[in-house]
């Protein structure tokens, strides 16, 4: 595992540059929503996740280290957390995240205490 939750596992199966727009995200527990935005910038890898419906059409920010596996077959990642631990987040504001670092602290420190190994 590596020692930050903002980069992608070796084991994941992400290959740098590869476009992950669109691809639905998959919790331990059922499907969480669609890739709206993502980063695979070093140290800084993230997915924004447009949940839909399912949490009232918020977007939740998932850092790059909760990935477990990618399908590019099947356009599909799965993280490895539950729906309840991804709703249970800090907030997310779509706008503002890139810049807030007290957001992007609290958020891999909530993560990071429930990430699986």
């Amino acid at each position: 595992m590596s020692d930050s939750i903002w980069g992608y596992e070796p084991t994941s199966g992400y290959i740098a540059g590869t476009s992950l727009a669109g691809f639905t995200v998959e919790a331990t527990d059922g499907s969480i929503g669609k890739v709206d935005k993502y980063s695979d910038e070093v140290g800084s890898g993230y997915l924004v996740v447009d949940t839909g419906v399912w949490i009232f059409g918020r977007h939740v920010l998932l850092p790059a280290g909760t990935v477990q596996r990618v399908d590019t077959a099947d356009e599909k990642i799965y993280v490895g957390l539950t729906k309840e631990q991804i709703k249970d987040a800090p907030e997310f504001d779509k706008d503002k995240h890139l810049g807030d670092a007290d957001h992007h602290r609290t958020t891999g420190e909530y993560y990071g205490r429930h990430r699986r190994v």
